[in-house]
């Protein structure tokens, strides 16, 4: 009984330590953290695209699927009051968010409908591969030209 309890003392200790952190940087890294995994998965299908990685179907439709399944997040509901570039470090996010924010998800929705059937129209070759790359890519150009500060 006093392992079990110890066990879980310890295991709410993570817990504690997090409600305690501060709200703005818990949301900025969690958005740093998600456009890092895009940017893994964007990079191996950009790379075959390119023709820098070879093709390679069964990690190409893996890529394509991680990115399906990460714009099923809500990442505009990271973008909460205080994380724009201007209020807060580490964040390169316009305040144009907060002004426009159906906008903003209009946009982050728009990321979603290109992603769709990703993992599947990768198959075939390269250039399969290059189409998806282009359609994703538009997706997060319409977004980062208004909404994310140029680095």
């Amino acid at each position: 009984m006093r392992l079990i309890f110890t066990a879980a003392a310890l295991a709410a200790v993570p817990l504690a330590s997090l409600a305690q952190d501060d709200p703005i940087k818990q949301a900025i890294e969690a958005r740093h953290g998600f456009y890092q995994m895009l940017a893994i998965n964007m990079g191996t299908l950009s790379g075959m695209a390119k023709g820098d990685l070879a093709y390679d179907e069964t990690a190409a439709s893996r890529a394509a699927a991680n990115i399906e399944a990460l714009v099923q997040y809500d990442l505009p509901s990271l973008f909460i009051e205080g994380s724009s570039s201007s209020e807060a470090q580490d964040s390169a996010a316009k305040p144009d968010i907060w002004s426009n924010p159906e906008d903003f998800r209009t946009k982050f929705a728009g990321l979603g409908e290109a992603a769709t059937g990703a993992s599947d129209a990768v198959r075939g070759g390269a250039g399969d591969v290059g189409a998806v790359v282009q359609k994703l890519g538009g997706a997060c150009k319409a977004c980062h030209d208004n909404y994310r500060e140029k680095s």
